[in-house]
């Protein structure tokens, strides 16, 4: 191989390597994206079943009165 094939591929490896630490970085920053969509969807589901009793009390309440 002459030298400028290894400069060539020495560029193109460097290249590369950069590449694959911005998609690290990138996929870090998706996966916190989920964790913080995880936590949002846990807590929506909270809300959702307290509500859901909250309603059903309610409507028991009045089925009694009736």
């Amino acid at each position: 191989m002459s030298l400028e094939l290894l400069s060539q591929l020495e560029t193109k490896i460097q290249a590369t390597l950069e590449n694959i630490e911005l998609l690290k970085m990138e996929l870090e920053e998706e996966r916190q994206k989920s964790a913080a969509l995880t936590e949002k969807n846990q807590q929506l589901e909270q809300d959702l079943n307290s509500w859901s009793d909250k309603v059903n009390g309610l409507v028991g309440l009045l089925n009694s009165e009736i």
